[in-house]
């Protein structure tokens, strides 16, 4: 009868796991995502989080604002992308 929402969640819980192994750079630069709400770029620049999963826990970031942060991370239009693939921050090595 539930399994359908069972399945969901599981999903949903799979997604924040993913996201929360997404690392953010310290010196990342949101004000070069255009496509980002002011007022959330203000947020991220003042709370910078570690991670997407942190960062959409932000009040007043929303959902499409962690949607573009995604296809942004995902396109590497950030100058040092690679850092992003290895889930590294900037200016730490992979271990």
């Amino acid at each position: 009868k539930y399994s359908g929402y069972i399945e969901r969640q599981k999903k949903d819980v799979e997604r924040m796991r993913r996201w929360e192994k997404k690392r953010l750079p310290l010196d990342f630069d949101y004000d070069r995502i255009g496509a980002m709400r002011k007022e959330a770029r203000e947020k991220l620049k003042a709370v910078r989080p570690r991670s997407v999963a942190q960062a959409r826990r932000i009040a007043g970031v929303r959902p499409a604002d962690i949607a573009v942060l995604l296809v942004h991370l995902k396109t590497g239009t950030e100058s040092r992308a690679g850092a992003y693939d290895r889930g590294t921050r900037l200016g730490e090595e992979s271990q």
